[in-house]
């Protein structure tokens, strides 16, 4: 088994589907709901097979935060990536193999969206690190 980061972004990716153009500000409570329900049967289905690791859904506002010295750390509301680049919310799973995590993701992809369409999103697959790497 390995573990994969699934990553979905706010309208993000080689070139967004149009389905998924449509910010989710822009849906009716029905629409966010049959999404939200969506995601939550496919993570229920994950945890039958034994592949569900962790979920969670992100807001789009934070603030970057780094050491600058002792007692000091900087905190600022930007500058951010572009909306299209923030992180909405991830997915740990734990599959068989890459094709697994593709597939999954491919699921994922299909949530429904503005007027019940599936969204066609793109998510980004990430592997966790096994080992660190080796520097020779």
């Amino acid at each position: 088994m390995a573990k994969y980061l699934l990553l979905k972004h706010y309208r993000g990716g080689p070139r967004p589907h149009p389905n998924a153009e449509a910010s989710m500000d822009q849906w009716t409570p029905e629409e966010i709901t049959a999404h939200i329900e969506f995601m939550r049967r496919f993570a229920d289905d994950l945890a039958e097979r034994g592949e569900f690791v962790d979920g969670q859904a992100l807001a789009p506002d934070g603030e970057f935060v780094r050491y600058d010295g002792e007692g000091r750390p900087p905190v600022t509301d930007g500058p951010f990536a572009e909306t299209k680049d923030l992180i909405a919310g991830w997915m740990i799973i734990d599959v068989e193999s890459k094709e697994r995590a593709y597939e999954a993701a491919a699921v994922l992809s299909s949530a429904p969206g503005k007027d019940g369409e599936p969204l066609h999103e793109w998510l980004e697959v990430r592997p966790f690190m096994v080992e660190p790497p080796v520097v020779e």
